[in-house]
């Protein structure tokens, strides 16, 4: 049982503050990688929450991998994300105030791998043709990164 099902075990759906990482990971055309999350059905950052001993870098390039299959290069940080706009309510109930360290990364390759688990699709997009349903809690992530880029 992992870190977090366990405490689930134990809390059940009651608001969790959970830390993590969440990346923008962006291909040699700047184009931004997106996920369409498994469990929540909206797309999302590569990311996810923190396992015990690691520290925030560490989680975002292993949420990339395991998610993508993608390495990444040196990570930028963005910033960190909390506040009521963090919070998530999944479809099976579960409540989670994110706190989430969002970096920026170019990815080495463009192969991606999508871990099936985790996301239905993975796909880059310009930013000027990002998708709708953008899960709430990325949003704020993504219009920081955007207002710091020119968006051609």
């Amino acid at each position: 049982m992992g870190y977090i099902q366990e405490l689930r075990s134990l809390v059940g759906v009651r608001p969790l503050i959970l830390p993590g990482a969440a990346v923008i990971v962006r291909d040699g055309t700047d184009r931004i990688l997106l996920l369409a999350r498994a469990d929540t059905g909206g797309w999302g950052l590569p990311g996810g929450f923190m396992e015990p001993g690691e520290s925030l870098e560490e989680t975002g390039r292993r949420e990339v991998f395991e998610e993508t299959g993608l390495r990444l290069g040196d990570m930028t940080l963005l910033g960190a994300f909390s506040g009521p706009e963090q919070f998530f309510r999944y479809p099976n109930g579960d409540q989670v105030f994110n706190v989430t360290a969002a970096y920026t990364s170019v990815a080495r390759g463009s192969r991606v791998t999508v871990d099936r688990t985790e996301a239905i699709e993975a796909r880059f997009f310009a930013p000027v043709d990002l998708p709708h349903g953008i899960i709430a809690p990325e949003l704020p992530i993504i219009e920081r990164y955007l207002c710091g880029h020119q968006v051609a």
